[in-house]
């Protein structure tokens, strides 16, 4: 006669398989909230370099000469046309500043104390919104500056306000004379 053997060999690899599968579902799991994590600490590394070097970089740009005006033996004022640099978002240059400074003296000037003539797509515009856009240019003369003698060396910073400050570094010439124009470097 057989005897009923009980044989659990099939039930133990049942058991494993579970466990085995418990084992796989918990790994996905936890590898979807360490990539999930990764993912978002990356975008906010993205943003930071982003925002960095938004607030690095200027949008502004000189397009062309920086010329002055002579006075007796001295600067009288300092010209120099404005666009957006490469893919620079739009100025409002009601907020732009301006500083003049000499190694004696420095001035700061606001839009109300300089003078801004507007040209779009190489026309004198009237009305402008003072707001510096794509195909924009802006003229800046800057009058009332300090003292500014022959070889003297002076910086107008241009700040906006959003951005880097711009810096011009340029030296006046050997001579001044009253009424003439001298483009300086």
């Amino acid at each position: 006669m057989s005897k009923l053997v009980k044989n659990e060999n099939a039930f133990t690899g049942l058991e494993a398989a579970i466990v085995l599968i418990a084992f796989i579902v918990v790994a996905a799991v936890f590898s979807y909230v360490v990539l999930g994590a990764g993912f978002f600490t990356t975008q906010k590394s993205q943003e930071v370099v982003h925002t960095g070097v938004a607030q690095a970089s200027s949008n502004l740009e000189v397009s062309g000469p920086v010329v002055i005006a002579g006075a007796a033996n001295s600067v009288a004022n300092v010209t120099f046309y404005l666009q957006l640099a490469a893919g620079g978002s739009p100025i409002d240059m009601n907020k732009t500043t301006y500083a003049v400074s000499t190694k004696d003296d420095l001035k700061t000037y606001t839009n109300a104390t300089v003078t801004m003539i507007w040209y779009k797509d190489g026309i004198v515009e009237t009305g402008a919104n003072n707001l510096l856009e794509k195909f924009e240019f802006v003229k800046v003369t800057i009058a009332s500056l300090p003292t500014i003698g022959p070889n003297d060396k002076f910086v107008v910073e241009i700040r906006p306000d959003q951005g880097a400050a711009y810096p011009l570094e340029r030296n006046a010439p050997p001579s001044l004379a009253a009424g003439k124009f001298y483009e300086v470097y």
